[in-house]
């Protein structure tokens, strides 16, 4: 098979300013370390937890990030809405509705490789609002991209039950280089590369505050939960994390390792 050596750095849910903060300022030191070749991020808890900006957006693209993928709260900001349609670089799950703003797929360049990444941003169907099957919806993007002259392909499932993450990543074994799980905010201690050659983990993890609860302040999270009574969430500002995977390739569609990055941010 041809040489397609590439590196992917994948970095799991921005959680809000925070977030935002501790991706920025830890990912020079993460491209010096590991050298990637495209960055992708999911960015869809960016602004203030839910949904993102285009000024947010536009942020990350001049840090450097080559794709962003989001999921349930894409559509939380109104302002992103026509930004979605405009910038190819931004994705919202290829599952939703056709009449929704955005597109599910994207090409970007890999590095100076002469190489192409081909990402792919699904939406689970349990539990989360998707308007339309997620794996028939996948298997296609994931089919036009490859006719498109993908190298790579890398799917972000953004699912709340593992079972269909878990699924989606044996469906999709040996056709694409990478699944990776977001949604979850909890980095799962499953990453492999399976035995079609496919890089898979149930959640990266979030970028944000681990001293919430998924990114909420903690106090607020129990009180809702304990007293069953509306509570009005803030984001958590105790113990920032960055929390991502770092795939690397050999050869096209395929990988030849994956792990965990999970690195600690004392700034504030």
């Amino acid at each position: 098979m041809p040489d397609a050596s590439a590196t992917l750095l994948f970095i799991g849910d921005v959680v809000g300013g925070l977030g935002r903060r501790t991706l920025l300022n830890l990912l020079p030191a993460l491209r010096e370390e590991y050298t990637p070749d495209a960055v992708v991020v999911n960015g869809e808890n960016a602004a203030g937890g839910l949904g993102i900006t285009p000024k947010i957006a536009d942020e990350f693209f001049a840090a450097g990030i080559d794709a962003i993928t989001l999921g349930n709260h894409t559509y939380r900001q109104k302002s992103i809405y026509g930004y979605l349609d405009d910038e190819p670089r931004i994705l919202r799950p290829v599952n939703f509705l056709k009449s929704q703003p955005g597109h599910g797929t994207c090409l970007v360049p890999l590095g100076s490789t002469g190489l192409t990444l081909g990402v792919v941003n699904t939406s689970g169907n349990l539990f989360i609002q998707a308007g339309r099957p997620m794996y028939a919806e996948t298997d296609a993007a994931v089919g036009d991209l490859i006719r498109k002259g993908a190298d790579h392909v890398l799917v972000d499932v953004h699912a709340e039950a593992t079972s269909e993450k878990v699924g989606l990543g044996w469906h999709l074994d040996g056709r694409v280089s990478a699944v990776v799980g977001t949604h979850t905010h909890v980095p799962t201690n499953d990453f492999r590369v399976l035995p079609g050659g496919t890089a898979y983990i149930t959640d990266v993890g979030m970028t944000g505050p681990r001293g919430g609860v998924i990114g909420v302040k903690k106090e607020q999270a129990i009180q809702s939960m304990s007293t069953h009574m509306p509570v009005r969430f803030e984001t958590s500002e105790d113990d920032p994390w960055l929390m991502g995977a770092l795939i690397r390739c050999e050869q096209p569609l395929s990988a030849a390792s994956i792990e965990p990055v999970l690195r600690p941010y004392g700034g504030t």
